[in-house]
């Protein structure tokens, strides 16, 4: 399993590559440039929300959250697990999928362990809502806020009429597919096990306002990274002031940064050797129905194949209208859920499993997706032929 060593260590290997493509002069300096350009804000609005969710959690945030969702649940294991799927959205849609696969997970798991349930219809539930439930907004996943720059700023408003109807199926679709996978083990009763004890109040409350505050600036028409960093600057001064010993150098996600930068130098010198010409034939042209399905399916499997970033970046030059790259952004954020690298959030989940003592086989994993995973990019991509 790659881990944040090793993902550090290829985003390296990547940069090196995209250096030399730039000394060489494979890739023009004004291009690499405009690269940066384009990435900064980007890559500043990950560290500002992974820093805000990291400390939210440490304060307590989700796991109260999670306890909340326990009580109104009142026993009822299906509408516990609704429950966990609406939160789950709703923290993808706001903070992020590497937010609901890294912290959620945990929280949930040991809600159901605190409850007596089995944690497996739990765990996949936020692993696939991560992945599907990414496409609402341009903050849920890093290839929307690439996308959305590619749109000319439309904003969250404006991204969200383009991809609301297929967000919204997507997440009805995972949500159906995840009952019938696991309806056996979500019928029944259990008894609500009580709250877990609160550490510090007064941190948790503070936390909690300044997500709150936080999730409708992300929509505001504010360029993102603005009240994410400013949430990420209060929230570090209030711990701090309360609770120092808190703050290290692993809240940011180091990694990620190396190898987001580097795959952007890297594919930028790939398109600049013409690597376009290969994936266009791949990716076909047109916006009928059957167009955006052979987009979305060609973004679907290069996700699985090699991750949803890269396959991103490598199709974006042909997804060459709004109908268009929202069909790719369908294909890359709803379907990498068959291999376990088609996304860097499906990593972080199972390393936050084995921490905490639940095993997941892979082939168990990959034989659900492999059914999940046409059927809800296929259902997605449906609402989009009619503003074709």
């Amino acid at each position: 399993m790659m881990d944040a060593v090793k993902l550090a260590l290829v985003g390296a290997v990547l940069l090196l590559l995209g250096g030399a493509a730039v000394v060489s002069g494979v890739l023009p300096v004004s291009d690499a440039l405009a690269v940066a350009d384009r990435v900064w804000p980007v890559l500043l609005f990950v560290v500002a929300v992974t820093v805000v969710a990291e400390l939210a959690a440490i304060a307590g945030v989700f796991d109260a959250a999670a306890a909340r969702l326990s009580r109104w649940s009142r026993g009822r294991t299906v509408v516990l697990w609704l429950l966990v799927v609406a939160l789950a959205a709703v923290s993808t849609t706001f903070l992020s999928l590497d937010t609901t696969a890294v912290l959620l997970t945990p929280v949930v798991i040991a809600v159901a362990r605190a409850n007596h349930l089995p944690p497996l219809p739990f765990a996949f539930t936020t692993v696939w809502l991560a992945n599907t439930a990414s496409l609402l907004l341009p903050v849920s996943n890093l290839t929307n806020l690439l996308a959305e720059h590619r749109l000319g700023g439309i904003g969250a408003v404006g991204f969200a009429m383009l991809l609301g109807p297929s967000a919204l199926v997507a997440v009805l679709a995972t949500t159906a597919l995840l009952w019938v996978l696991h309806r056996r083990a979500l019928r029944g009763r259990f008894d609500p096990a009580p709250p877990p004890r609160v550490a510090d109040r007064q941190q948790l409350v503070v936390a909690a306002s300044v997500v709150l505050v936080l999730l409708p600036l992300l929509v505001s028409g504010l360029p993102p990274w603005m009240p994410a960093l400013a949430a990420a600057v209060v929230l570090t001064a209030y711990m701090a002031w309360r609770s120092p010993r808190v703050l290290h150098p692993g809240l940011v996600p180091w990694s990620l940064l190396v190898f987001a930068s580097g795959l952007f130098l890297a594919v930028a010198a790939l398109e600049s050797l013409g690597s376009g010409a290969v994936v266009g034939a791949a990716a076909g042209t047109g916006e009928g129905l059957t167009d955006l399905w052979r987009l979305a399916g060609a973004g679907m499997l290069a996700a699985n194949a090699v991750d949803n970033l890269p396959a991103y970046l490598a199709f974006e030059s042909v997804a060459d209208s709004p109908v268009r790259l929202a069909a790719l952004l369908v294909g890359v954020n709803a379907g990498p859920l068959i291999t376990p690298w088609a996304s860097l959030a499906t990593l972080l989940w199972h390393q936050r499993l084995r921490a905490v003592g639940v095993d997941v086989p892979w082939r168990r994993y990959m034989l659900a997706g492999l059914v999940a995973a046409p059927i809800v990019v296929g259902l997605s991509v449906i609402p989009l032929a009619a503003l074709a």
